[in-house]
């Protein structure tokens, strides 16, 4: 599903402007529909933060020959920036607290932002994402408080998972060979 979100998104929103939608997740608003925060980075290499509405629109179309006086409604979603920032912009990244699974966290541009997302772990994937594109494109780290730092940059332990998986195997090898080693061996002569 989210999949063809951000491809619709990106169709409708991002490519008109020549840009590339690169991580976006739901969060809750108090206005009516559904809300997105987006980043994406334009041709330029700007990276922007836009929040984006998504209203579902009732369109009638007629439907069949020209004698035929009957309508097929069809349900259409319209995708409009409602807010948009510059990363550059963005001075701070609060977590708000990261000993409580809490949604929310605040982005600091001229004014704080509150940002709720439809959970903690969309709430970590997204700054991680921001994290990234700002050590890319903008050539800064991005100041972050009250984030759990192990969940943000993993360490290089976690993150390099081909040793990992060799590891497990070689462990998969050595409990096969004791098991084995183990079972009685019929000796018929």
């Amino acid at each position: 599903m989210s999949s063809l979100l951000r491809e619709e998104m990106q169709r409708v929103l991002f490519r008109p402007d020549k840009q590339r939608l690169i991580e976006f997740i739901e969060i809750e608003e108090p206005t009516h529909g559904k809300h997105f925060i987006c980043v994406s980075v334009s041709k330029s290499k700007v990276v922007q933060l836009s929040i984006v509405r998504c209203q579902i629109a009732q369109t009638s179309l007629k439907a069949g020959s020209k004698r035929s006086h009957t309508k097929r409604s069809s349900i259409q979603e319209c995708y409009r920036r409602t807010e948009v920032w510059s990363l550059q912009d963005l001075t701070l990244v609060d977590g708000r607290d990261p000993d409580v699974d809490d949604p929310c966290f605040l982005l600091h541009f001229d004014k704080v932002r509150t940002v709720t997302a439809v959970s903690c772990s969309a709430k970590y994937m997204f700054v991680r994402a921001l994290v990234a594109l700002s050590d890319k494109y903008c050539q800064m780290s991005l100041n972050l408080r009250n984030f759990d730092w192990a969940y943000i940059k993993p360490t290089s332990f976690y993150s390099n998972r081909g040793d990992c998986v060799v590891l497990s195997q070689i462990c998969f090898y050595a409990f096969n060979l004791v098991c084995l080693s183990m079972c009685p061996v019929p000796l018929d002569a």
